[in-house]
């Protein structure tokens, strides 16, 4: 398009106005007699006219801004019937005004200026609107928003009778059951096949449903008895000695069905790892099965009460997976991202789900956690500026949840309005807030500016917020007043810290090349954690630590109140090595340090003896019975 100006004696132009470059000189003479008063013959000689005989002032450039402005508030593009007919990859020319003259030039195809879209002219509405919303202060009174009614799906809390007793296993069976055991153990089976077929030099014999319960307890009691390596379990040749782990299995069989423990069947992994590159490849497919049946437990066995949180959650994890993140204020920095709906009243993790893209997720997020059916309406969710803006928590209303959570300026549609708004300078306990519908931007001044926009509160209360302040080198307690939606924040919001933190008392994870390893071990902790939650819901008659231990004795099939000893009949002196036919190694084969020399007597002495039971060598002699004096003594 190109703005030409003409002065002559016999023809004014007044305006400027468009020409199409497919336009033909026909076209041409047509278009103008409909649009001039001038004859064709001046009209042809206007349009013929070289680029010479025009001239431009500095002042009234032929790209003008006014002039464009002029249009851009007149003209739709949409709605010009001049651009009915024009391709839709041609820049469309904004309708001239009736009755004025036009000039066309070949200039027109050298400045072509394409049409303010219809995004810009609403993202400058919307600037204009958020323009006129002006900062109020605590002294205005703020409408209340309108309360949603809480109508949940199905009763809350545990979806169990509290009338029966229900033990610590019986609940941990709950998210691991016999039929998702069963399966796991096919694929471990499974995998361990593969393994030796390929040349591993490991005895494997096929793992049954009860041993993996017992496995499990052991990586429990891993968990709260801590020592530097996992082979310092069965060390027996010390004072710091761990007896109960040799007393449920060998080190070896632990080491096994660690090293083959999956969750899919490894000839289903290879025909997904035939589809990488593909939109049909599933990165998280070696967690699937496992995944899926326990999402399925949270959700079914507890419903969540009103007032829910979101928050992501770090599985520790540094593998080259495509998922691996990286969070500065996390624990863990590195890991695989789990998005999590939690129960701000105790930390119950209702479900979750691991990010496979790594792009920004956070609307979808949110709406994908918060199922309408299986959850109901009325439901109040706080979280973080990661997730909130003001289209996510007007959506969330439309859908009958509340939202509340701390937002970032720079988002779209916040107020952007400076006037009357916190500085740098404002008194500590100073609130600003903007009412936009249903949503409540609110600011307040702390040790720095606390941002925050809700569906649910109006702005101020009346809340305080207790401060220790220094005053004449002094500390002292003093209340300043805090927004509805801070306090309601600061209360909910640790729904989610809270879940973190019995997760990681003690946790599971332990060093590992398989990333899809980390993953089994943190549900168990997702399974151990929502379990001890239920069994307080229920009973609640149980710390944290006497739940575990109950479940680990349980888990392994011993008694807690006994210590785990065996039977005396289980303590027989057996050689410490295999018989052979050679008769000149019978004596030497096996022989070890006996324990009991080595720590009450201060002697290496060499034994060929050991115990059956507690796997120690103990020398059998006429002159030096250690065997049972070590048994006397333990």
């Amino acid at each position: 398009m190109a703005l030409i100006k003409q002065e002559s004696e016999d023809i004014k132009i007044e305006e400027v106005f468009s020409v199409k470059q497919e336009d033909t000189e026909e076209q041409t003479v047509d278009r103008v007699l409909g649009m001039a008063h001038n004859s064709v013959e001046e009209a042809l000689q206007i349009t013929l006219d070289s680029e010479e005989e025009f001239s431009f002032s500095s002042e009234e450039d032929c790209n003008s801004d006014d002039e464009w402005l002029h249009f851009e508030e007149r003209i739709d593009p949409a709605e010009d019937p001049s651009s009915k007919n024009v391709s839709a990859s041609r820049s469309l020319s904004p309708a001239p005004r009736r009755g004025k003259h036009r000039c066309h030039t070949e200039c027109d195809n050298e400045h072509v200026q394409e049409p303010v879209p219809k995004k810009a002219k609403a993202n400058k509405k919307e600037s204009n609107r958020q323009s006129t919303l002006s900062w109020k202060t605590e002294t205005d009174v703020d409408v209340v928003p309108e309360t949603l009614r809480f109508l949940p799906a199905r009763e809350t809390g545990p979806q169990l009778s509290s009338v029966d007793s229900h033990s610590p296993l019986s609940l941990f069976k709950q998210f691991f059951s016999e039929s998702a055991v069963s399966t796991l153990c096919h694929n471990t089976n499974a995998q361990a096949a593969k393994a030796t077929a390929k040349g591993f030099k490991y005895k494997w014999t096929d793992v049954s449903i009860s041993e993996m319960y017992r496995y499990i307890g052991l990586v429990f009691y891993m968990a709260m008895v801590k020592v530097s390596s996992i082979r310092d379990y069965w060390r027996q040749s010390s004072v710091f000695s761990v007896p109960f782990p040799a007393t449920v299995m060998s080190r070896d069989r632990y080491c096994t069905i660690s090293w083959n423990v999956h969750m899919s069947h490894p000839d289903a992994d290879k025909e997904n790892d035939r589809k990488k590159g593909t939109a049909e490849h599933d990165r998280l497919f070696r967690v699937k099965p496992l995944m899926d049946s326990i999402r399925l437990a949270c959700k079914s066995i507890y419903h969540p009460k009103r007032n829910l949180t979101v928050d992501e959650r770090m599985v520790a994890c540094k593998a080259h997976t495509g998922m691996t993140r990286h969070m500065k204020a996390k624990p863990n920095r590195w890991g695989l991202k789990l998005f999590v709906l939690a129960d701000s009243s105790n930390g119950y993790t209702v479900d979750f789900f691991m990010n496979q893209t790594g792009h920004g997720l956070s609307y979808e997020a949110v709406t994908s956690l918060l199922d309408h059916t299986f959850l109901g309406s009325g439901y109040h969710v706080y979280m973080d500026d990661f997730y909130t803006s003001p289209k996510l928590l007007k959506d969330l209303f439309a859908m009958k949840f509340g939202a509340c959570g701390t937002y970032r300026d720079n988002r779209k549609d916040c107020p952007r309005n400076a006037a009357n708004s916190l500085s740098n300078k404002s008194a500590r306990g100073s609130i600003r807030w903007i009412r936009d519908g249903p949503l409540v931007f609110v600011k307040w001044m702390d040790t720095r500016e606390v941002s925050v926009c809700s569906t649910i509160h109006s702005a101020y209360t009346g809340d305080t917020a207790e401060r220790r302040v220094k005053t004449q080198d002094t500390w002292r307690t003093k209340t300043f007043p805090c927004p509805a939606p801070v306090t309601a924040y600061n209360q909910h919001m640790g729904g989610v810290d809270l879940s973190d933190q019995l997760l990681q008392y003690n946790t599971t994870q332990q060093k590992t090349m398989k990333w899809y390893r980390k993953v089994f071990l943190h549900f168990l902790d997702i399974a151990s954690t929502n379990s001890f939650i239920l069994h307080n819901e229920l009973h609640g008659n149980l710390s944290h630590k006497e739940f575990m231990e109950q479940l680990i004795t349980e888990l392994c099939g011993v008694s807690q109140k006994t210590a785990p000893k065996r039977t005396n009949s289980d303590h027989v002196p057996v050689p410490g090595a295999k018989l052979t036919s050679d008769d000149r190694d019978v004596a030497t084969a096996g022989r070890r340090t006996c324990v009991h020399c080595k720590v009450v007597r201060g002697k290496r002495l060499d034994t060929a003896w050991k115990c059956q039971a507690c796997n120690v060598h103990l020398c059998l002699k006429l002159n030096r019975n250690c065997f049972q004096e070590w048994h006397n003594n333990s």
